[in-house]
């Protein structure tokens, strides 16, 4: 911008970057929980995704009525309208600083910095360690709202402090608080967490199983059961041998992999007769191994291997999350072993197979990343350039919405990661697709070609759903817990007016059960509104009431989930109405 130039509020607004001014605003927060809680200690206060949160350590806590307080404070704070400056300061400097104001957590934070400056900023006279950007001044924030306290470790370590963490959001408009603050109350009534436990479906035993094991109810153990079957089938038509691979291998595997050197803090190992197994936390070596078990000739390739492999990861118990971040957890894992010429196809035909699966499961909107090559990579440069330009071109091809997520790659290689949109709009990471020159070279993967020449293979990495938790948890808060009736663990209940008509609800539950749908009888000697509401309450998507008079006529009354009559129709007219509603829910699956 040319000195001088001035922005009207209309152009600042609309050039507000949310990050830039969800970070500001926890600024302000930190600065205003300062004047209130003199001896507080500050841990980091970033933004993320949709808002922000800043960690404080306060003798006692806040608790949740201080947050009406605080926001009072901040506002008085944006009313100042005090400019945010940038300082540049030595390294000795900083440390010097914040040891004499015994700020603890900064101090750590800078001597983990590997650079010589560190940037600070301040607004009136509040200081912190940051690296912005901010706004030029508080005044340019005017619509936000502190939404929660929570407690979480320091650096998600359990061994660390437990720190008070105060969540918030800005928006540029009102209208935009407006409609973040309502899609959070709708979010609240879709928790995976709560609706998990209500509707029979998982639940996590963190007390006397472990944190961050899931168990699968009844109801979540036909649900994961339903996705399995849909995914063997869909893999099956697409050319994929399924292999299933010991849970456990050893350590000299996870070696030479190249898995140890940068996963080694998220293993679980076992000693025993003096060696070390590695409890596995992903699947590739163990397809690797079967690979190489025989010599594989180009007319073997591609050869795409699938398996629904558990695997293990240690997460620090401070970020574990109900289904979305686990230590035990499933995934729809695939490799794919390629010669160079079937690359584009073959990364074509997961993009396809994702298309298919987002549509069959309902999810209209996804976005594609392109994470590039990380700071730490084994491998040449160039054969991740070459890699990085295979992807993209195929994405180009396929007219994939993408952005680029630089730096973000696997140690082994670029990827591709899908991230689906579901009915707030929220995005949830999905299918992930991983090109992979380096590992295969590791343990020199060859193929022999029409010459009788031994060349390298290539190899992709892949999932579709991803793990079949986060896949789960994304389903029952997209829906609400809503299935449709494919997925319904249970599609209908059968539900008698009276004692008189149960033979007959009987008959009409067997007659269902015949042509393969997943019933429920309830006969119990209970009001007819009392069972409606319950079935309300677990979300049954059809309850077929059945009295004297629909005994008489040889008919059933349908409800729909919603309180929505339908009136009485015959069996073999709700039959018909559920077949065509069960293949709607399939149409996908065939293309």
């Amino acid at each position: 911008m040319a000195q001088g130039t001035k922005l009207n509020t209309k152009q600042i607004i609309n050039n507000m970057n949310p990050a830039t001014l969800r970070h500001s605003c926890a600024h302000i927060m930190a600065s205003a929980v300062k004047s209130l809680y003199p001896d507080v200690k500050f841990g980091i206060g970033p933004a993320i995704e949709g808002g922000f949160y800043y960690d404080f350590d306060v003798a006692g806590g806040i608790k949740e009525e201080a947050l009406l307080k605080i926001e009072k404070r901040m506002r008085k704070i944006i009313a100042q309208n005090t400019p945010f400056l940038k300082e540049e300061w030595s390294k000795q400097d900083a440390l010097d600083y914040f040891k004499k104001e015994e700020e603890k957590y900064k101090l750590e934070l800078i001597k983990d910095l590997d650079t010589d400056t560190v940037s600070v900023y301040r607004h009136d006279n509040f200081l912190d360690l940051c690296k912005g950007p901010h706004l030029e001044s508080t005044k340019e924030v005017k619509h936000f709202k502190l939404l929660s306290l929570a407690g979480a470790y320091w650096r998600g370590d359990e061994k660390n402090p437990q720190l008070t963490r105060i969540y918030g959001t800005a928006f540029s408009t009102g209208q935009g608080l407006e409609d973040h603050l309502k899609n959070l109350e709708e979010a609240k009534k879709r928790d995976h967490r709560i609706l998990g436990k209500e509707l029979g479906l998982v639940d996590i035993y963190h007390d006397q199983a472990g944190a961050g094991l899931v168990f699968y109810l009844p109801n979540g153990a036909l649900l994961r059961r339903l996705i399995e079957d849909w995914e063997i089938k869909e893999h099956f038509k697409r050319g994929y041998q399924m292999v299933t691979t010991p849970h456990i291998m050893n350590k000299k595997l996870w070696e030479k992999s190249g898995h140890l050197e940068y996963y080694e803090d998220f293993m679980y190992s076992s000693v025993k007769d003096n060696q070390e197994f590695i409890l596995k936390p992903m699947n590739c070596p163990g397809h690797i191994l079967i690979y190489k078990s025989q010599l594989r000739s180009w007319r073997d390739l591609p050869l795409r291997m699938f398996e629904l492999g558990t695997v293990y990861r240690y997460e620090k118990s401070g970020v574990l999350h109900g289904l979305l971040r686990v230590r035990g957890f499933t995934q729809d894992d695939a490799h794919i072993f390629c010669r160079a010429q079937e690359l584009s196809s073959e990364i074509e035909g997961v993009l396809d197979f994702v298309k298919c699966t987002m549509q069959t499961f309902g999810f209209s909107e996804y976005q594609a990343e392109l994470s590039t090559r990380p700071e730490k990579f084994i491998g040449k440069a160039e054969d991740w350039e070459s890699a990085e330009k295979a992807l993209e071109d195929v994405l180009k091809r396929k007219d994939f919405n993408y952005r680029i997520n630089a730096g973000d790659g696997a140690f082994y290689g670029p990827k591709i990661d899908i991230k689906l949109k579901d009915a707030l709009g929220r995005e949830w990471q999905c299918a992930t697709i991983q090109l992979d020159y380096n590992i295969p070279k590791r343990f020199d993967l060859t193929y022999r070609d029409s010459s009788g020449k031994d060349e390298k293979v290539i190899m992709i990495h892949r999932v579709i759903l991803g793990s079949l938790e986060r896949f789960i948890a994304t389903l029952i808060e997209h829906y609400g817990g809503k299935f449709p009736l494919w997925l319904a663990p249970v599609q209908i209940s059968v539900l008698n007016v009276t004692k008189d008509a149960k033979d007959y609800a009987l008959h009409v539950k067997e007659k269902l059960e015949e042509q393969g749908y997943r019933v429920q009888g309830d006969f119990r000697d209970q009001t007819l509104q009392r069972k409606i509401r319950e079935k309300e309450m677990q979300k049954v998507p059809y309850m077929v009431i059945v009295g004297n008079k629909e005994k008489e006529k040889g008919e059933i009354s349908l409800r729909a989930r919603g309180i929505k009559p339908l009136g009485n129709m015959s069996v073999d007219d709700l039959l018909a109405k559920l077949k065509k509603e069960a293949n709607q829910s399939e149409i996908h699956e065939t293309k």
